[in-house]
């Protein structure tokens, strides 16, 4: 079947947080919104299909997760990574975020330190402050307009009181996909002193053409025992609003106390219609998100094209996986403040500010090109018309 992503969807009115939420969020409503990881292409037919199928059985009660759920995920895995899991391994969780919380609270203690890599997705800071936990910030390296690991900046900030890190692969918000030998080296690290580390790797089937994702746990036996997986299929599939997130967790003692504060806080129960489109999704998605990432490639490419020529003050961090580009906008000279307020007021376009991800983002937006070409086309129009006027002299 071949798929239509350049179908215009209308979203306003349907509760949408990138639509309806828009005036709250960038103070006007009439704003291209390119920012939230919210794709706006139709759900895949196979999954409202299955939605359809169980609606037929009229009762909604109380759920429990289905074994098929976890096969599903164990064989997409298997066919995506070539990383074999076990189906006990894998436990549910309502998001990658509240899992990731859910982490802290339970594997560390308040004043304990956690170790993350900005400019980086930005719910991780919120995540360790908000429970009282002690930031360690190791900042990745941008050179040559790539970004790379501080390992030995990462060490000289461990002491007896860093408890955990947390990874986000590929990384969000500039698209790397971390090398293997990048992340044994990082294993390394953590083992060593100890240290667990939280993976997130909600982006990993996201991939642009010659690159491969590599888990984290699949590296060795010994860094499967101190690393917990998350994903899920919302970005891949735009499921965000079932709330429908897994953690792979090989080591038995970790997943049961994860397990048990999932209980002790009653979140896991799950989502009858998430396990059902989450199931869909990793049986029968594979031509999709094969096409999807043909779709995305051409808009990438269409973006670094029209930047390229038409706006030579940007320049782009070139992806390797997912739909979020971060965008270096340094040369246009404005404070961080001004740039955020000159892409709403002037070109009418909703972007993320760069130091929601951290200071090292300063300069930056993200832009989030999962959208039809024709939306991407006005935005970047916009934006190029509101330079222009600018720098016109």
């Amino acid at each position: 079947m071949k798929y239509n992503f350049d179908e215009i969807i209308v979203r306003e009115r349907t509760n949408s947080l990138k639509y309806d939420m828009r005036e709250k969020i960038f103070g006007k409503a009439d704003v291209i919104p390119l920012w939230v990881a919210d794709m706006d292409f139709r759900t895949p037919d196979f999954i409202v299909n299955a939605l359809k199928k169980r609606l037929e059985h009229e009762i909604l009660g109380y759920t429990i997760t289905p074994s098929s759920f976890n096969t599903s995920i164990a064989e997409w895995c298997s066919r995506h990574y070539n990383w074999h899991i076990n189906t006990n391994w894998i436990s549910f969780s309502p998001g990658v975020v509240p899992a990731i919380n859910l982490l802290i609270m339970e594997f560390t203690d308040p004043g304990d330190g956690v170790i993350i890599q900005p400019p980086v997705y930005f719910p991780f800071f919120s995540a360790v402050k908000n429970h009282r936990r002690r930031l360690v910030l190791n900042p990745l390296c941008f050179e040559n307009g790539k970004y790379s690991m501080d390992l030995n900046d990462l060490e000289s900030k461990i002491d007896d009181k860093t408890r955990m890190l947390i990874l986000c692969s590929p990384h969000n918000p500039t698209g790397n996909i971390w090398p293997p030998e990048v992340l044994r080296s990082l294993a390394q690290i953590c083992i060593k002193h100890n240290m667990l580390m939280i993976s997130d790797e909600i982006h990993a089937d996201l991939l642009y053409p010659g690159h491969n994702h590599t888990p984290l746990a699949s590296l060795s036996g010994e860094t499967a025992a101190v690393t917990i997986t998350c994903m899920s299929p919302s970005k891949t599939f735009n499921l965000a609003g079932l709330s429908t997130a897994f953690l792979v967790i090989p080591n038995d003692e970790l997943r049961k106390r994860y397990e048990r504060i999932l209980d002790h806080v009653h979140v896991g129960a799950g989502n009858i219609f998430g396990f059902e489109a989450a199931e869909a999704a990793y049986t029968f998605g594979d031509e999709w998100l094969n096409q999807l990432m043909h779709y995305l490639q051409g808009n990438l490419a269409f973006l670094f094209e029209y930047i390229n020529r038409h706006i030579p003050r940007i320049k782009i961090v070139h992806p390797q996986a997912t739909y979020l580009v971060w965008i270096d906008c340094r040369d246009l000279a404005l404070t961080d403040n001004e740039l955020h307020a000159f892409m709403i007021e002037k070109a009418g376009v909703g972007l993320n500010a760069g130091v929601q991800f951290g200071i090292a983002g300063s300069g930056f937006l993200r832009i989030n090109i999962g959208c039809p070409r024709r939306i991407l086309h006005e935005a970047l129009d916009k934006i190029k018309a509101a330079i222009d006027k600018k720098y016109e002299k």
